[in-house]
């Protein structure tokens, strides 16, 4: 019998297994680090002070963001399905807008508006602007956003390219047969069942533009309309372009006809979008061919407002803006109306073909879009 005295009690065992510590490392890396290029001066111009005394400096970038809902794997089978989430490409989209600096966007595919790029882009300084496509079906849309420490806005206009069907005769649409292989085949992919030789059925697209007035108050006013559209894309209907192209230049020209008279000024005129046409087809010529020199002959129909290319008058058009599988060449412009108060003095770089940031096609871990942006700088100087 042990004495109470000198009983030790034990420690108890410690029956509890030790636990496997499992290490998980997380991924600091984004899906998508973009790539953004750099603006070049035109000719020697220097570009180091946007702030000139004797004028206005600006910059313009025109950018097909790629509406989330034409995001799906079995259209983009070439893109790493990381950068097709909606969280990676929104964060690098606004990314890239950040570091662009711009002072006016002019967005193309924005099906996002209300839910995030309103908010975000005010967080970043910017007041927008933006027209939905029409149909019920439809969700994209287009959108101007800009400073209001730069610019105010004046006035604004929509234009609805299915007006064409209540303006434009049967007889006067005809069939073109030009084809050109667009990378948009996945967007509005299923064909309109119904008789495409009915203009009624034909010209009604959905596709929308929109146009405004600003108003830059420093180092002294000027007025500066700014206009953005998505024309169609589908290289069978290229007759339904040009009459959308036509439409535009004649509402363009209205409404800068009415800034001019009720402000008493000569405003300048920008032009920005995805024209789903490529260098030399018809709705290009037909847009440049209100500039045409005098000894030049016009043998179409000439457009009622003077433009060029910003890009082709300075370095020329860029080798692609839209680089995919199926489709890479120049669908994307900022077109200028000539005059002896704006110039362009620098425009922003695009990738050669072989750059490495291009190589596999867009989207990719360093463009969040399939179209890559453009953009331009101009001065103004006093009337």
């Amino acid at each position: 019998m042990f004495s109470s005295t000198t009983l030790h009690h034990l420690p108890r065992p410690n029956l509890l297994l030790p636990r496997k510590v499992i290490s998980r490392r997380m991924s600091t890396n984004p899906a998508i680090e973009p790539k953004v290029r750099k603006f070049e001066s035109v000719e020697g111009v220097d570009i180091g002070s946007r702030n000139k005394s004797d004028g206005i400096r600006f910059r313009l970038v025109s950018y097909n963001i790629l509406a989330q809902v034409y995001v799906k794997s079995a259209l983009l089978p070439h893109s790493p399905p990381a950068c097709l989430k909606w969280k990676a490409r929104s964060h690098a989209i606004l990314s890239v807008l950040k570091n662009l600096q711009a002072d006016f966007f002019c967005l193309q595919e924005v099906d996002e508006y209300d839910s995030f790029y309103r908010n975000n882009m005010d967080s970043l300084g910017y007041s927008g602007i933006y027209i939905q496509r029409t149909g019920q079906r439809k969700r994209d849309g287009c959108a101007i956003f800009y400073k209001p420490s730069c610019a105010e806005l004046v006035t604004k206009e929509r234009i609805e390219y299915n007006d064409l069907v209540d303006s434009i005769k049967a007889d006067s649409v005809s069939c073109s047969e030009q084809k050109i292989e667009t990378s948009n085949e996945g967007k509005d992919s299923r064909k309109d069942s119904r008789d495409l030789n009915d203009p009624l059925v034909r010209l009604k697209r959905d596709c929308v533009g929109i146009m405004a007035a600003f108003r830059i108050n420093k180092p002294f006013q000027h007025i500066v309309i700014v206009a953005n559209t998505h024309l169609y894309w589908d290289p069978e209907l290229a007759d339904v372009k040009l009459a959308q192209a036509k439409y535009l230049l004649s509402r363009l020209a209205q409404f800068k006809t009415l800034i001019s008279d009720e402000f008493e000024c000569t405003p300048s005129l920008l032009l920005a979008g995805d024209f789903n046409s490529i260098p030399g087809d018809m709705v290009y010529s037909y847009l440049v061919s209100g500039n045409a020199k005098p000894t030049e002959t016009i043998e179409e129909e000439e457009a009622p407002v003077p433009l060029s290319s910003v890009y082709e008058v300075t370095r020329g058009e860029p080798k692609f803006t839209n680089c995919t599988p199926g489709f890479t060449n120049t669908l994307d412009y900022i077109f200028i109306s000539p005059s002896d108060f704006i110039k362009p003095v620098s425009i922003l770089q695009l990738p050669e073909p072989d750059s490495p940031d291009v190589v596999g096609f867009l989207p990719n871990h360093h463009h969040p879009s399939d179209h890559l942006p453009i953009g331009a700088e101009f001065e103004i100087r006093r009337e």
